[in-house]
């Protein structure tokens, strides 16, 4: 079970335990497991980016340098924004 997932669409739940969510009370709460099978993470776009993102070492020697190796870093910076927009997965 997604327990992200379970979280963010069951805000009541405190705890779970053995694919089961239980809310403060310990009362068990009732999961669509196909709903949260479907949830899609909006936040999973930025542990793609910081992957391919050029390290921040190379990112400040472009900008330290400027001229064209800045814009050529800003370049491959955008092609992973645009690879990997807000919120898709």
């Amino acid at each position: 079970m997604n327990h992200k997932a379970v979280r963010a669409l069951y805000s009541n739940v405190v705890t779970i335990r053995n694919n089961e969510a239980f809310d403060a009370q310990d009362n068990k709460i009732e999961i669509n497991i196909t709903t949260v099978n479907a949830w899609v993470d909006p936040e999973a776009y930025k542990g793609l980016r910081q992957a391919e993102y050029p390290s921040i070492t190379d990112q400040l020697d472009a900008l330290w340098k400027g001229g064209d190796a800045a814009t050529e870093m800003l370049a491959k910076v955008q092609a992973v924004k645009t690879k990997y927009p807000k919120g898709a997965s």
